[in-house]
């Protein structure tokens, strides 16, 4: 993928250039705002990872004038403001995600390919499936191999955010995000127990299990053949 940085901070655009570089993307970088806007007007990138602190034009005045062109770029903010408030202001702004730093190379670079993934406006697909397991998301319905599922709203919620990303780890923070839309961890088993009550609908009457525990990393939905 290309990914548009606007960074400010020398070590930290280097941490993230490096880490997403590594990983097989190319990179291009702004320093500050102004740089930035041009960059990601003038490219085409499919990420713009997006410092909010940024010299000549902050990046929440950044993202509202991409999207007032109707530049549709993804966008993953990063910084270190932590309060709610600062966390709406980037989602309403036209952030698609929020990170705060410090955090974990491979935490946004799972995030980058997971938004990557994600389909643009306009392009939503109805029905999700994976293997014999279908879900369609107009009528809010689960099925697996022709049988009804009957999923509670959040179980419903939570198999869609790991069929939208089938075939790849979903971390525990990105579920709690994206399920809960929790901006913490509430260091319960939340996550775990509807993951177990998830799995006795989908997996326990059926030959091949399709939710997988990646130990250390969060969870997998993919067809084993």
């Amino acid at each position: 993928m290309r990914i548009l940085l606007i960074e400010d901070d020398t070590e930290t655009a280097d941490f993230i250039a490096d880490g997403l570089r590594n990983a097989g993307h190319q990179v291009d970088l702004a320093t500050n705002g102004a740089d930035g806007l041009a960059l990601a007007i003038a490219g085409k990138h499919d990420i713009a990872i997006v410092d909010r602190m940024l010299p000549k034009l902050d990046g929440l005045s950044l993202v509202k004038m991409l999207r007032s062109a109707d530049i549709q770029t993804r966008v993953i903010f990063v910084t270190t403001l932590t309060g709610i408030d600062d966390r709406v202001d980037g989602l309403n702004a036209g952030g698609d995600d929020y990170m705060v730093k410090p955090f974990a190379m491979a935490e946004l670079i799972a995030r980058v390919e997971a938004l990557a993934r994600r389909p643009l406006p306009g392009d939503v697909k109805p029905v999700l499936r994976v293997a014999d397991l279908e879900l369609n998301l107009l009528r809010r319905k689960a099925t697996r191999a022709g049988k009804a599922l009957d999923l509670q709203p959040m179980e419903f919620k939570l198999l869609e955010a790991l069929m939208r990303q089938a075939g790849r780890v979903v971390t525990r923070t990105m579920l709690l995000e994206q399920v809960w839309e929790f901006q913490f961890d509430p260091k319960t088993t939340l996550v775990e127990t509807h993951i177990s009550r998830l799995r006795g609908k989908v997996d326990r009457d059926f030959p091949v299990p399709l939710i997988e525990t990646i130990h250390g990393s969060g969870y997998c939905i993919r067809d084993p053949r």
